[in-house]
This record gives C-alpha cells, structure tokens and sequence, in this order.
C-alpha cells in the first residue's frame, strides 16, 4: 500500500527519494509526496504520478540532505493534495497558517483515535489543513517538542491507538530523521559509507542506493543522525546491534524493468514457467527440510517434528492468496488425508473459533507483511496453536519472520497489482506442502512420490504451452470487453480457480463477475442468465465432467453463451453459443496451475480492450498493510 522512503546525508537526497518513490509505484497510490529541511520546510506534493513530482522537484530545484517522501493510498480524505503526504504541524495559534510549521512527518497505517486527538489538539490551537488521521501524528509530536526530537515521538507514540510507521524530521534538528513501527512495515538502511542512512518501507525503495539493511521489529524507534543511527525497543530500551543484525539484501531494482511488455502483468504472466522452475529449484525428493528456512529457528522446531505431531492444517489468507489456499483444501485432504479449514484472514480474528493446538496454522501472502494475515496470525499463536508455517514470496518480510516454518516462492517481485505468478507459485508451493504432510503420516508411496514430482518439474514446459493459447483468449477478450457482467463456473478441485478468474476480471476491466460451483445453478444464479451474460466454465476431463456438461447444457437452454476451457479429450466442440479453447494435455491434480493462465490472459486482453489502467487499477493498492 503506501510507501516511505526517509535519509539523512551530507549531500542532496531528493534525487535518492524521488526515485525511491518511483520503485514503490508497483504498491498502488493516489498521491504523493517529497519534503527536505532547507533554512526551513519545503515540500512538492502532486495527485499525478511519481513523474509529475519529478517535474515539480526540478522546477522548483528542490534540494537538502535531510529528507522524506511518500506515495498515499487514501483512507482517511478523498486524494487530494492537501491530503497528500508529507504533512506539517502548523500551530498553535491564530497565525498558524502562515507561520512555517517545524514537523515533517509521512505515516503508513491508520489512527483509530485520531478523532480523540483532533479534538484535543484543536483545543490547543493547532489547526488542520487536511482530513487525514496523519496530520494529528504531526501535530501531537509538535505538541510534545521541547527541543528533542525523539522524545517528543516516543512520547506522542504512547497516545496512538492502531497501526503505523512513520518517518518525522524537524527543522529545529537538521541531520535528525526519526523512524517507528507498530503494525506496518519499516526499514532501515545502512549507507555505503556509514556516513548516510536510510528509512524505507520496502528494500525495493533502496535498490541502487544501500543492500546494508536492518528489519525494525514492532515497536521498535530509531534515531538516525549523521553518520550514525541508535535503536530502542518498544519499552524504549536501547537495542544491540546483534539482536537487530545488518543484513545483505539484493533488492535489484531491474526487476522494475518492462521490457518489450505493454503492461508488467503481461510480462508476469509470461515470467510463469520461470517462476514456477525457480520456486521448484533444488526440489530432488519431498523432505521435510525443504520447509526448515525460517529466519528464527527455535531449537527443535523443525519440519519434520512438527508435520507429525499436526493433526489438522488452518489456512489463513486473503484476496487472491485466499484462492490458493482453497485449492490447496483440496489436495490437503484427498492426498495427505488431513482435515483442513480454510479462513478469510480479515475476519479469522473476529470471530469465536475452536483452537487445537495439534494444528498446522499455514497462512499466505505474496508480500509477507498483509496486515490481516499477520493479524490473524498473530490471534491463532494467541490461541495456543504455536504450529506455524508459511507460504511467502519475500524472505525477509515479517511474515517469515513471526513464522516457525517457511516456504519461499521465488516468483520474483511482482509488480503489478493484479497477482499472477505469484499466485501460481503459491499452488506450486502448497503441492509440495500436501506431499510432504502425506509423507509424514505414511500415506505417499515412493512411486507416488516420484509421478508427482515429475508432473511438477514439467509444469514450465506445459505452462508456455497454455501461453501459447494468448491468440485465442484475445478473441474471447473482444467479445467480453462489451459487456457489463459475467459469470464463472467450477467444480471441485477448479472452483477456486474460477473465483480467480472472476476476481481478475474484477480488478482489472472492472467488469462486475461471479464465480460459482457449477452445481448451484439452479440454487440462484441460473436466474442471471441470458444471451448478454457469458459464462465462462472450467472444464478439466476429470471425474466430475459429465455433471459439469449437465450444467453447461442449462445455460444454453437459457440462451446463455459459455466460453469453455476443456482439455484435449473432453469431447467439448465449439458451435452456436460455445466457444471452446482446448487445453494442451490433461494436468491432474496440478490442472489448476494451467487453467488458470487463460483466465489471468482473459482479464488482462479484456482490460487492455477496455482501455483501464491494467498495473494500478482504481481504488486498489499491491501490499494492503493497513486493516
């Protein structure tokens, strides 16, 4: 979601922030922001793109050697730029608007009691020149200010209620950046030469600049100054530098490249099959080892314990990672034969809930730092069910490290909004998961294992294959992008992957679409059905076909028009009101890897059609870190 990037240096940071700004453009935004100490505060703000600010930054000649900048996703005021990040305090008094304000401050998160401490500030004399719960964090740390910067933080931090990460400098301090984190993503990078340090969101925003990288931890401040920095926990103690080591992280910032593209969800559609080779890279035999990466290795918390002590797997998960854990339900219980639940992560924790302690808590994410999910995780560990494992695409993110057990994707990073290989490699990643519970409880014979894993180590080849199908999922596009609905059908293992595809339809074109297991026709959807809603179907030649044809014949008894992915043996023929695309071979159990290529193909040929903003879709964001 947002994005924050902060420095302190004895030379010109604008450049460094605005280009930190221009590599988190893949997290979605509305607005965004640069603000430096120059004899005083001075910032450019625009509701364009990084671009835009770019142009305003060198029109201005904008410039100093301490700094933040932020790309807003609006939650608290519509996208405007008084909205828009950074924010000053300006008061108290009646001249506060033309008084220069002293606090400069970008937040990610959101302030539950920001009412509260609007109104209690506004009895002060500060006065508000936005909507947002931001400003009030500016405001309260002014408030506090008695010529310490950071104990006029830690001192309003106490007042906040809810998530955040901050960056906040003041003009009485010039060289003085302060960062903190409770509930939202925040790092801090080390520079080359010790003599320039750096806050950011994500290391991605520092590609190029520093890979010297520290993870803050939940509520943890640091005081960066010139040529050094301090950290203190969240009970304001200070940190040594080994309980928050300096990593090396290669955040390479080509990943951001689109190539011969149009579009970066095209092109991560296309980086599939090697998506899916790397996530099985060094995958010779399915051991449990191959889930022992986790950053924080307990004594005795290994893969091989813990999968034979579980007796049932939670998923927790949201969005498109949610899709993939209902696959994975599937193969959880008809391969390893363990019961398996499957929750909506944003709405787990507010519910009463039977714990088991004898559970596998397995929760998903692309980004690793979902606030939901690790909310979620954090209400089932709460719980007592200590068994945690997870599925995530970045290995330094914070759901790696709050988890016993990890399997890292190596999706590479994903910048579109709309999740495509990422998910793939989350499947890919929750097979292997399937294979190695089943190995534990005894029920994975070594021929089993060996025509499985040979099934895996194809799926690249049979992946460019169904890319291959692009020419024909275009003309299906044409047709979609007139209309205003459509619906999905699935049955059994596939009906996740038609809920994807109706989702990408969803986010992208902004064509309002349903999914449906095909079975509930006639319990409500069939009412829908006419000659203007297509219905695409999910059809893999598996046991359940004959029932699906049953219910692709009450479509067309409706005059409803079905657009069918069937495999090569179905014995599924185009005519009037079917179009048929034929899958390249029948996938088995791993079958929703490759149906589901033609429906992200269909939403993104569909979108372009439309003429929407394929990668930023409206109203969404990438990494969603606040609730």
């Amino acid at each position: 979601m947002c994005g924050i990037v902060g420095a302190v240096s004895n030379r010109n940071i604008v450049p460094i922030l605005v280009q930190g700004l221009a590599r988190l453009e893949y997290r979605g935004y509305d607005s965004c922001g640069v603000a430096v100490y120059a004899k005083g505060l001075q910032r450019a703000r625009s509701t364009a793109r990084v671009a835009e600010l770019a142009e305003q930054v060198s029109t201005s000649h904008l410039e100093g050697s301490t700094g933040i900048a932020h790309t807003r996703w609006a939650t608290h005021g519509a996208p405007l730029v008084h909205n828009a990040h950074p924010h000053f305090s300006h008061g108290p008094g009646a001249d506060a608007y033309s008084r220069p304000g002293r606090i400069a401050l970008v937040h990610n998160g959101i302030i539950e009691n920001h009412e509260q401490l609007r109104s209690m500030l506004q009895t002060k004399g500060y006065v508000f020149q936005s909507q947002t719960d931001t400003e009030v964090i500016a405001h309260l740390i002014d408030s506090r200010y008695d010529g310490d910067l950071f104990e006029a933080v830690k001192t309003a931090l106490e007042q906040l209620r809810g998530a955040y990460a901050i960056a906040v400098f003041c003009k009485d301090e010039p060289h003085r950046l302060i960062g903190a984190r409770a509930g939202s993503p925040l790092i801090l990078g080390v520079g080359q030469d010790g003599q320039e340090h750096f806050l950011a969101s994500d290391a991605m925003a520092l590609a190029g600049v520093t890979d010297q990288i520290v993870y803050l931890d939940e509520g943890d401040i640091v005081d960066i100054q010139l040529g050094k920095y301090w950290l203190f926990d969240r009970l304001g103690k200070p940190v040594a530098a080994a309980q928050r080591p300096v990593k090396t992280v290669h955040a390479h910032s080509g990943a951001a490249e689109l190539g011969p593209y149009r579009h970066f969800m095209q092109k991560e559609i296309f980086e599939q099959p090697r998506a899916i080779a790397d996530t099985l890279q060094g995958v010779n035999g399915i051991v449990p080892e191959l889930f022992d990466q986790q950053m924080n290795h307990a004594p005795g918390n290994n893969a091989a314990r813990v999968f034979k002590e579980i007796d049932s797997v939670l998923i927790l998960a949201c969005g498109t990672s949610y899709y993939s854990g209902c696959t994975a339900k599937y193969w959880l219980e008809s391969i390893a034969k363990i019961p398996t639940q499957v929750e909506v992560a944003s709405e787990y924790r507010y519910r009463e809930s039977v714990p088991n302690p004898r559970t596998l808590v397995v929760t998903i994410t692309q980004s690793g730092e979902t606030a939901d999910t690790l909310a979620a995780l954090r209400h089932a560990q709460s719980l007592g069910m200590t068994h945690t494992l997870t599925i995530c695409n970045v290995a330094t993110s914070a759901m790696v490290r709050e988890c016993e057990l990890t399997y890292i994707t190596r999706a590479g990073i994903e910048i579109g909004v709309a999740s495509t290989k990422a998910f793939t490699a989350q499947l890919a990643g929750l097979f292997l998961l399937t294979l190695a519970l089943a190995q534990a409880k005894g029920r994975l014979s070594e021929a089993e294992e060996t025509r499985h894993l040979t099934a895996m180590r194809h799926l690249p080849a049979a992946l460019q294959a169904v890319l291959a199908l692009e020419p024909q999922v275009i003309a299906w596009s044409e047709d979609f992008a007139k209309k205003e609905n459509a619906l999905f059908l699935g049955r059994g293992l596939h009906y996740p992957i038609a809920l994807e595809g109706a989702l990408k339809l969803k986010e992208i074109s902004y064509i309002h679409a349903e999914a449906y297991p095909a079975g509930e026709l006639k319990h409500g959807p069939l009412a829908l059905v006419t000659s203007a809603m297509p219905v695409v179907t999910v059809a893999p030649n598996n046991a359940l076909l004959e029932k699906l044809k049953s219910n692709m014949h009450e479509v067309r008894a409706r005059g409803g028009v079905l657009y069918v992915l069937a495999d090569a043996d179905s014995h599924i023929e185009s005519g009037e009101g079917i179009h048929v695309i034929r899958m390249p071979e029948h996938y088995g159990e791993l079958s929703p890897l490759l149906h589901v290529v033609p429906l992200q193909l269909l939403a993104y040929h569909t979108a372009c059609a439309r003429g929407t903003d394929v990668d930023k879709p409206r109203n969404l964001a990438k990494s969603v870190t606040v609730e």
